[in-house]
């Protein structure tokens, strides 16, 4: 990747889709890349998350709970000039817009890929599970996925490169969190 990095003003990224979609990939990539330049720097993932409250259930208002006490802390870090890279299924627009309301910067970025795709990868045996009744309240088989409405960036997997996908982010800080 050639690409130049402005400064920029540290910001929530909030990484939202479905399991497999590849939200936890490219938002690693964009950590390294934001890690590498200096800046103070938090990746909270889904799947690392879960492990500090391992009790948070699946139902809508399990989720939105989880949602909002991870959207409080990654605020908190916020505010203290720490970008934050939350990486999470989030399917319900309550949690992500309680999550928006607390943060000073906050940008969605929507990980579009379609759901026959995302089973189609399959990297964790999720759906497989799911389809087989051992997983229950699966986002996007028996528990909806709200697309974002108004994102800041959407981004769908299917046709690009992990590459390309990391820059169009890193653009959006060149045009959007630039504070050169």
């Amino acid at each position: 990747m050639s690409q130049q990095y402005k400064k920029w003003k540290p910001t929530v990224l909030w990484f939202t889709g479905l399991s497999g979609s590849g939200k936890s990939t490219i938002s690693e990539k964009v950590f390294d890349i934001i890690n590498g330049l200096g800046y103070e720097v938090e990746h909270l993932d889904g799947d690392v998350i879960r492990d500090i409250f391992p009790k948070t259930g699946f139902t809508e208002d399990e989720r939105n709970a989880h949602i909002k006490r991870v959207g409080y802390i990654a605020s908190r870090m916020q505010a203290h000039n720490i970008f934050v890279i939350g990486s999470f299924v989030s399917p319900y627009k309550e949690g992500r817009d309680f999550v928006r309301s607390l943060c000073n910067d906050f940008t969605e970025i929507y990980i579009s890929t379609p759901y026959e795709e995302c089973e189609r990868r399959d990297v964790k045996g999720l759906y497989a599970k799911a389809r087989a009744g051992e997983i229950k309240h699966f986002t996007g088989l028996d528990d909806p996925f709200e697309s974002p409405e108004n994102p800041e960036l959407e981004i769908d997997t299917t046709s690009i490169s992990l590459d390309d996908a990391v820059n169009i982010v890193i653009n959006y800080l060149n045009e959007h969190k630039s504070i050169d």
